[in-house]
């Protein structure tokens, strides 16, 4: 069976995506509806790391690629080509690993308010080591890197990422939109629905 990486939010840990969204319950629904089925696995990253390696030695992404998903191959699940899925600072990961890792590995890549800032100075405190980290990890400038990986990007007009968000939907050919929403759990499950359709779409070709 296809998997589907979850990258959960800011606080966050392994919990947020069934306790928070109700994700299983999105993904059964969509299954009995007719989805090709496909499993979710969702990881502690820690809790405002970003998804990417850290100064302290922490590096969720290697986590992700050299660790969780050998297990989850242990598990029966098919790792040689999968999706990822997240939201706001998830979101941010979910296509930042898909930057990195790139196609065909990663299938498809589907973000919700995905935590962007053009400027190191605008970021929240923690999220990144320094200017030269942000820079490091920059999603703009890096549409040659996701080419081949199906994109879904949703953000909500009324969320603080939005322009950024904007800006990047420019940059990257992208299913999703702009909607009516802010940076809420109410928004996330409202999206929800249409975003694992597209993965399980782009799983099942």
């Amino acid at each position: 069976m296809p998997v589907v990486l979850v990258l959960h939010g800011r606080g966050g840990d392994h919990t947020s995506a069934i306790n928070d969204l109700g994700i299983d319950r999105h993904l059964a629904a969509a299954v009995s509806a007719g989805l090709p089925p496909f499993a979710l696995a969702t990881v502690d990253g820690g809790a405002d790391n970003y998804w990417h390696r850290r100064a302290n030695g922490d590096d969720p992404q290697r986590m992700l690629t050299q660790e969780f998903l050998p297990l989850l191959a242990k598990r029966g699940l098919l790792t040689s080509r999968y999706g990822v899925l997240g939201w706001s600072m998830g979101g941010f990961g979910a296509l930042l690993l898909a930057a990195d890792v790139k196609a065909p590995r990663v299938v498809a890549a589907a973000a919700m308010s995905p935590a962007l800032w053009r400027h190191a100075k605008d970021t929240t405190p923690g999220s990144y080591d320094g200017p030269a980290d942000f820079e490091a990890h920059q999603l703009f400038g890096r549409a040659a890197d996701l080419a081949g990986v199906a994109i879904r990007i949703d953000c909500g007009r009324d969320d603080p990422f939005a322009a950024a968000t904007e800006q990047l939907r420019a940059e990257v050919p992208a299913e999703g939109g702009m909607e009516p929403g802010r940076h809420t759990a109410g928004y996330w499950r409202r999206m929800l629905p249409d975003q694992l359709q597209f993965l399980g779409r782009k799983l099942s070709m």
